[in-house]
């Protein structure tokens, strides 16, 4: 398992980059239409990888993907937003990432436990 924490400026599409190399085997992957784009979308079927990210609308021509699975999607929105409701993670006051790293970790073990 590994951990990564971009800076809070950098757009999830580039840190999905830096997770590709050691991505877990998955049959499909969901993300919402900031994911979608043909680097991407190659990189994930040569790992045998169906992605399941609407396309953006930008796109002369959109691609199918499962509607019924990507419903599913918010229980992953429903986790992040209960992490969000600690401000200090919402508003992320820490300027270090180790000790922002911290306070994700807290949050999400009392989440869990309560």
């Amino acid at each position: 398992m590994a951990l990564l924490l971009p800076e809070g400026q950098r757009s999830d599409h580039h840190g999905a980059a830096l997770l590709l190399p050691i991505l877990p085997r998955a049959r499909e992957l969901l993300g919402d239409r900031g994911y979608d784009s043909n680097w991407f979308r190659a990189s994930l079927a040569e790992r045998g990888i169906t992605p399941c990210i609407p396309s953006t609308r930008s796109r002369k021509l959109p691609l199918p993907y499962d509607r019924t699975l990507y419903r599913q999607r918010h229980r992953i929105e429903n986790m992040f937003g209960g992490l969000k409701d600690w401000r200090r993670i919402a508003t992320r006051y820490d300027r270090c990432a180790h000790t922002f790293f911290s306070a994700i970790c807290i949050a999400a073990t009392v989440t869990f436990w309560l």
